[in-house]
């Protein structure tokens, strides 16, 4: 019994190495969403960190400061949301798709 456990914990170690090397390679790795037909674009990397935002000098409007704000929300909402999307797809790579909780 105690041979098992102590490859269980081995399994774990090494898991968690993996994991680490990960979360180190996705920090380099970058998405981009963007809104209003490409008006506003926001770009994110694997640490779900605003990196960029880009906005069009046309849709600058100060008659309509909501309608821009609406597009930056959209566009950063959407690139964190890629970014998870990437994350979750590397991690599953990782752990053979067992879900880890607090892992990121």
């Amino acid at each position: 019994m105690a041979k098992g456990l102590g490859n269980i914990m081995k399994q774990a170690q090494q898991m968690q190495a993996k994991i680490a090397r990960l979360q180190q390679e996705l920090e380099d790795k970058e998405v981009e969403a963007s809104a209003g037909g490409g008006m506003v674009t926001a770009r994110a990397n694997g640490k779900q960190q605003i990196l960029d935002l880009k906005i069009e000098k046309d849709v600058v409007d100060p008659e309509d400061v909501e309608m821009l704000q609406d597009l930056i929300l959209a566009a950063v909402n959407e690139a964190i949301k890629k970014s998870q999307d990437m994350i979750q797809g590397e991690m599953s790579k990782v752990t053979g798709g067992m879900n880890i909780p607090g892992m990121f």
